[in-house]
């Protein structure tokens, strides 16, 4: 069975950055493509950056290209950061990562992904 565990959300001020990593652990953990939504209240669930299981590919949403970096560990490819600069009131939505054997634009839907960590919430503030 695949864990994924998300770290690192918080409270921040706008144009403020802040940082989120996920780990998934299991058999083959570092052999999935990786994947990061975000859902505010009221919202669907909506894609946000995804990187290949190999990190040679990224994709990202057209609201964060730019501001968002998505990367994975040099030294452990289960893990994968989404880095988030100027940060804005919109932005503000509970961030899930996910893994799974997706590829290309397959990533950028939920339907891509198999396994889903419980979520961190990102706040950001005027």
């Amino acid at each position: 069975q695949v864990q994924v565990v998300e770290s690192g959300g918080g409270l921040v001020q706008a144009g403020g950055s802040l940082s989120l990593s996920c780990a998934a652990s299991g058999r083959s953990a570092s052999s999935y493509a990786m994947g990061w939504f975000r859902q505010a209240p009221g919202k669907e669930r909506e894609f946000v950056a995804a990187i290949s299981w190999s990190g040679a590919s990224t994709s990202y949403a057209d609201s964060v290209k730019g501001r968002f970096t998505i990367s994975r560990a040099n030294n452990a490819k289960n893990t994968v950061f989404l880095r988030m600069n100027s940060l804005k009131l919109e932005d503000t939505a509970v961030y899930y990562c996910a893994a799974g054997y997706c590829s290309g634009y397959g990533c950028e839907g939920p339907g891509g992904y198999a396994y889903w960590g419980q979520g961190t919430q990102v706040t950001v503030s005027s």
